[in-house]
């Protein structure tokens, strides 16, 4: 396990220590502090794993990518938010498939109009999505959509180890 000192301008005066795990996919990072004043920088490689083709509508493409999330499978769940749509990238795909939207922006239960976030239901494998531009919170499961919540300003998503969703309402700061 390697350990790094940053200094960040939004977290309080002082030092922190990163202790950084590699994983084959993800790299899992927390932060403890620490009164230790030595600095060191590091060097991030990343590659690229979805899109990177220029904006566009093709499958290998996305315009606007937004909120992402991986299942325990490594597949990549992305809002493509100025298409209108949620796109899967399977584990070392070349490109994606749409498993909601992309049927242009609307108001209709199979439409989105501006998603901002997408989560997954790990117990029972739906998509949940983010619908900032209809207000609403919807749920994907076996190609039927269904509201979970209506007349919300949704701009994040997140759910706990128990299945709990929690939704970010930005006008009401909630």
């Amino acid at each position: 396990m390697n350990e790094r000192y940053i200094q960040h301008p939004h977290l309080h005066q002082g030092r922190y220590r990163i202790k950084q795990k590699t994983q084959s996919f993800i790299n899992e990072i927390s932060i403890i502090s620490s009164k230790r004043s030595k600095l060191n920088k590091w060097k991030q490689n990343a590659i690229t794993v979805a899109g990177g083709n220029g904006p566009g509508q093709g499958l290998n493409q996305l315009n606007s990518p937004l909120g992402i999330f991986i299942d325990e499978k490594k597949n990549i769940f992305i809002i493509d938010r100025s298409n209108d749509r949620v796109v899967e990238w399977k584990y070392n795909a070349k490109k994606g498939k749409i498993i909601a939207g992309g049927n242009g922006q609307g108001h209709r239960i199979y439409q989105l109009d501006r998603p901002t976030d997408v989560t997954v239901d790990q117990q029972n494998h739906s998509i949940i999505i983010a619908d900032c531009g209809n207000n609403r919170v919807i749920q994907c499961l076996n190609q039927n959509q269904q509201v979970l919540i209506e007349n919300t300003h949704c701009s994040r998503l997140a759910t706990d180890k128990y299945g709990f969703l929690y939704v970010c309402d930005y006008k009401k700061n909630s």
